[in-house]
């Protein structure tokens, strides 16, 4: 082993006794990065199937293969397919926003790492990754768009190509926290364009969108509904954590 091999290898574990690693979502020591404790692990609610067959909200029971929810019986959404990797909650809850505001950026990799389930393993070629885009003074305010980060890592996991290009927020709008599914509709509605420059990435192909927080869904479906427009061959979405019914009242 050379000299400075050995150096690399004692600076790392001079910062590993530094800096151990801290579970994500309450901050206490834990054996390895990127892993929860086990008390913050078994409060977190794992979405899976049996689920709605077209935005995933959970089913207590299997009611057969391509079931829908009654919100998507009686008014289809955009996306074709919506899969989150919890229900929203405390540890979801502080996971997102220690990425978003907390700048704790190392949560993008473990994020797109949980996201990575849901990524379908046939037809991969014929996918782009596009993360919901931020306007162009929240990017700078920010300094990143946490979507896009996620996007980056799950593009390397799952060998997917990442377009951030494509879709553009051309219109600021205010937080939707607080309003109906219909005002979030309004509130969205014309605010996202498809860059001429890049449309030709997005034909023919199957797009992911990746976001961090699905609450009723109009942002995802004002995003596909102009990915549909300029071409692309169906739009779904994968994101961290869903707001479902009983926890709508503390979402961001």
């Amino acid at each position: 082993m050379s000299m400075a091999s050995v150096s690399r290898t004692i600076w790392w574990k001079i910062i590993g006794y530094a800096l151990p690693p801290r579970c994500p979502g309450c901050g206490v020591i834990v054996e390895d990065d990127h892993r929860f404790c086990l008390t913050c692990w078994s409060s977190m609610r794992f979405l899976s199937e049996p689920c709605c067959d077209r935005c995933g909200a959970p089913f207590d029971h299997d009611r057969g293969e391509g079931a829908l929810c009654g919100a998507c019986l009686s008014d289809p959404p955009v996306v074709g397919r919506a899969r989150a990797v919890l229900a929203y909650g405390d540890i979801a809850r502080t996971v997102a926003l220690r990425l978003k505001y907390g700048r704790r950026i190392g949560l993008a990799r473990l994020i797109a790492g949980q996201m990575g389930r849901f990524v379908p393993v046939e037809g991969r070629a014929e996918m782009l990754l596009v993360p919901v885009p931020l306007h162009r003074w929240r990017l700078w305010w920010r300094g990143f768009n946490q979507s896009a980060l996620i996007a980056d890592h799950l593009g390397r996991l799952s060998g997917i190509a990442v377009e951030k290009e494509a879709l553009l927020r051309t219109r600021r709008t205010p937080p939707l926290r607080g309003l109906d599914p219909g005002r979030r509709k309004k509130t969205v509605r014309g605010a996202f364009s498809v860059s001429l420059s890049r449309k030709h990435r997005l034909m023919g192909k199957t797009i992911i969108l990746i976001d961090d927080v699905h609450t009723s869904g109009a942002t995802a479906d004002a995003c596909a509904r102009i990915l549909l427009r300029n071409g692309a061959a169906a739009v779904h979405l994968i994101c961290w954590a869903r707001v479902l019914p009983e926890t709508a009242v503390k979402a961001d």
